[in-house]
């Protein structure tokens, strides 16, 4: 199969045979997926192949300055996929009240990414509302349990300052550290 793609820009359309054709050669083997692409760009194959292509560009220039494609999971349980070109420049666990995982990541445009993770929780309190305690976990008494499911959550940071009193202190330490640091530092050497 050969498809033609044509840049046109506007009143262009006159001058058909002064506009540029590029042609893509398509193997037998990719010809449903070219299909199923264009089904999915509404039609519009051309669209398709340039989203695609900015994709992989920015990827692709990310890798060359330091960062990496990170995907994280987002909301109860398993949730969904998040994906973004970023760097990790921190991360703690704190289990002072319930276990928490932190994870800051820095985005190409200079944004932060806060990544917070809450292992599920269990709870017993008696009739008073009060922590159960062993006689709540042995069944002792009018005792209610509850629970609340694994949890991540993720927040798009615009600034160092902003983030600030969103991580423990331990953690900012680390990731003001990190972004006095270049990401790639290119030596002459």
């Amino acid at each position: 199969m050969r498809i033609f793609v044509r840049i046109v820009t506007p009143h262009e359309d006159r001058y058909d045979d002064l506009v540029p054709n590029k042609t893509i050669y398509v193997s037998d083997g990719d010809l449903s997926l070219y299909q199923r692409a264009q089904e999915l760009g509404g039609g519009n194959l051309s669209a398709a192949i340039a989203s695609a292509l900015r994709r992989f560009v920015e990827v692709e220039e990310s890798k060359s300055e330091g960062f990496s494609d990170i995907v994280v999971r987002v909301g109860l349980e398993k949730g969904r996929k998040v994906r973004f070109v970023g760097v990790l420049v921190g991360e703690l666990l704190d289990s002072s009240n319930g276990p928490k995982y932190y994870h800051v990541y820095r985005g190409r445009t200079g944004k932060y990414v806060l990544q917070v993770e809450r292992e599920a929780q269990f709870t017993a309190t008696d009739s008073q509302g009060k922590p159960a305690g062993w006689r709540g976990w042995v069944g002792i008494g009018d005792v209610k349990y509850g629970s609340s499911p694994k949890e991540s959550t993720i927040e798009v940071i615009p600034t160092l300052d902003e983030l600030e009193p969103k991580v423990p202190p331990e953690l900012f330490a680390i990731v003001a550290r990190s972004a006095q640091q270049p990401v790639v530092e290119e030596l002459d050497i």
